[in-house]
């Protein structure tokens, strides 16, 4: 280690040498300064001086400016001329100055002396002159001493002198984050933890002839850990981590790029065992092609790295592990064996993950012991680490606007709420805009409540708008899922096409609103989903009609005849007909328990589940319904 810490310093020292050759090179641009300030002064300075007419008065205006031709016609009236290149200034005959510019002609000149003016010719050269001579022959000097100053280390010591100019991010010594700093991603860390035995114990894995991998992967959602899980792999070896982005190797001036990979690659070497960590990975390493011919300098960076990673060097001890979101954009070349031989994909946490990610972070901050982390867990589905850390900020946050010294299941909810939505607007709104938002949301939670044995419960129910929503109903799931039935598809279709139904109803189909336009693209893409990628649609069948294209993206309709497009729409359109009259019959057949429950939100904004519970279904006993559980069977209630 002490020999790390010399290394370290004198790299230190070097490159403060370097700051200070740059520092010192700053007389030169004070310099330029002084002289164009000079220029400048120069030019304006030149004013004119009191001038003496001919009847005795003192004239005070500037010199007067003659053009050539006003030369020519007033060569009589010229009484001295003094030429320098081709200026001329002198004293008319009535003692007016003037300036003039004109033609450097002997025969004028002599034109002029012959009518009687006193003319001079000033050969000398001025300041000015001499410092637009030499000026540009001093700064082409001082360029060609700048490069050569830089190539005096060698072959790549302009390239050096660059990268000196612009470094990587470097930390040197054990980072302090470890594998107890990082959750929710149990089976990814068990992936790593054999690098970690191969740096603690590399001479064990020689013995028998294996090669840990050169280099590993990390791919992923933004915020699931990557770069956390990185350093926490440099912590548990206690070797050096070199970390530095793929936007670091770009720049404008061209081979940039190639000598920051020799750089870090060289301080790598001098100090291996070590890891590399070059997060966003993708900026350097997009697939190479025949049309790429506008970024060669990239492609020239990319090819370096290659080289580096699995070239004629040997660079054993040097692990690199590379970060991206983007693993599909990657070159081919970067993902053989030798160079990134195991790839590792961060997925989302699930609710166990969820769990405790939460309660690592819960560590950090004050809780009240009302919160529980398992409710909070489940409602965050699709969060990442970073959400889940963002999330307890943001309610730690409003605990503190609220004079609370701890967080609440208040001050949690806000905070996924604003996440989730956006932050409250406090937009005026027309009372029928209300009323129509509170029947919208409670046809929703009416029906989610009808389906609530074979779909997520209901959190709450809200009209307090937030982002572009004026509303919504929060589902809180059980469990995590993995692929939905029949008959929960079905259900979550007549969920989402309620609240329109709600306001048919109730305000007739007239006075229906756009307000139903989210609900109504989820349903279609979830219909679209089941009846072309699912195979749950019987008219259909097994076929799978959306296929993934190589870039990751959906076509409208892949692999499909006209008549099969179709077909398919004409079955999403039966699907979502049949979803809304099924919405429809509940809601009437239930239509003062609906009323009730729009009261209800009009008069306290917010219900929370278990409200909603009692106003639908009372207190001990739910009224008659029939579950819907396939296309065939009604779903049936009564008030």
């Amino acid at each position: 280690m002490r020999k790390l810490k010399n290394k370290t310093a004198n790299k230190i020292k070097s490159i403060n040498s370097n700051q200070n050759r740059r520092d010192n090179s700053g007389w030169f641009l004070g310099l330029f300064a002084v002289l164009f300030v000079m220029m400048i002064g120069r030019a304006f300075l030149v004013g004119g001086a009191p001038v003496i007419g001919m009847n005795g008065a003192i004239n005070t205006s500037r010199p007067v400016v003659l053009n050539f031709s006003d030369v020519l016609r007033r060569a009589d009236d010229i009484q001295t001329m003094e030429v320098r290149g081709n200026a001329a200034h002198g004293v008319l005959k009535d003692g007016t100055k003037y300036t003039a510019t004109i033609t450097y002609d002997p025969e004028l000149l002599t034109k002029i002396s012959e009518s009687g003016a006193s003319v001079s010719i000033d050969a000398s050269r001025g300041f000015a002159d001499i410092l637009g001579t030499w000026f540009p022959i001093v700064l082409g000097l001082f360029f060609i001493w700048w490069i050569f100053r830089g190539m005096r280390g060698g072959a790549g010591g302009l390239g050096r002198s660059l990268v000196s100019q612009n470094p990587t991010k470097i930390t040197t010594g054990k980072p302090g984050t470890t594998f107890k700093d990082v959750a929710g991603i149990d089976s990814e860390k068990q992936e790593l933890a054999e690098v970690v035995d191969f740096l603690k114990n590399k001479d064990k894995y020689q013995s028998v002839g294996a090669r840990v991998p050169r280099g590993v992967l990390l791919s992923g959602e933004p915020g699931t850990g990557k770069t956390l899980l990185a350093r926490a792999i440099a912590g548990e070896a206690n070797v050096p981590f070199f970390a530095t982005s793929g936007s670091d190797f770009s720049g404008i001036i061209v081979g940039l790029g190639v000598a920051k990979i020799k750089e870090m690659f060289e301080m790598a070497k001098r100090n291996a065992p070590c890891i590399l960590f070059i997060d966003e990975i993708d900026a350097i390493g997009q697939r190479r092609s025949a049309h790429s011919f506008n970024d060669q300098d990239r492609e020239q960076t990319l090819n370096q790295l290659l080289i580096e990673m699995d070239g004629f060097a040997n660079n054993t001890g040097i692990i690199v592990i590379g970060a991206t979101n983007r693993p599909d954009m990657l070159d081919s070349a970067l993902l053989r064996p030798g160079r990134f031989d195991r790839q590792v994909h961060i997925e989302l946490p699930d609710m166990a993950g969820r769990n405790e990610i939460l309660n690592l972070y819960a560590g950090r901050v004050k809780i009240d012991k009302d919160v529980n982390l398992h409710d909070v867990a489940r409602g965050t589905t699709g969060f990442s680490g970073a959400d889940l850390e963002n999330l307890l900020n943001e309610a730690a946050l409003h605990a503190v606007r609220n004079g609370r010294k701890e967080i609440s299941p208040i001050d949690i909810d806000e905070a996924r709420d604003k996440i989730i939505m956006g932050p409250r607007k406090l937009r005026k709104m027309r009372p029928e805009d209300i009323k129509l938002t509170a029947y919208h949301e409670a046809g929703h939670a009416f029906v989610s409540m009808m389906y609530s044995d074979i779909t997520d419960p209901i959190h709450k129910a809200t009209i307090i708008p937030r982002g572009r929503a004026l509303g919504m109903v929060q589902h809180l799931p059980i469990d995590d899922k993995v692929s939905m039935t029949l008959a929960e598809v079905r259900a979550n279709l007549s969920i989402a096409l309620a609240g329109r139904s709600a306001e048919e109803l109730f305000f007739g189909a007239d006075k229906i609103t756009t307000g139903a336009e989210s609900d109504i693209a989820m349903a279609t893409r979830l219909a679209r989903y089941s009846i072309t990628t699912a195979g749950l649609s019987t008219k259909l069948g097994l076929a799978a009609i959306n296929q993934v294209s190589s870039i990751g993206t959906r076509g409208a309709l892949e692999n499909a005849s006209d008549k099969t497009a179709e077909l398919v729409d004409a079955e999403i359109r039966s699907w979502l007909d049949t979803a809304h009259q099924d919405a429809t019959k509940l809601l009437t057949k239930n239509r003062k328990t609906v009323e009730k429950l729009a009261n209800e939100l009009l008069t306290r904004e917010t219900l929370t589940g278990e409200e909603i519970h009692k106003i639908v279904f009372g207190t001990t006993q739910k009224p008659t319904a029939t579950k819907k559980t396939s296309k065939k069977t009604n779903a049936k209630s009564k008030e």
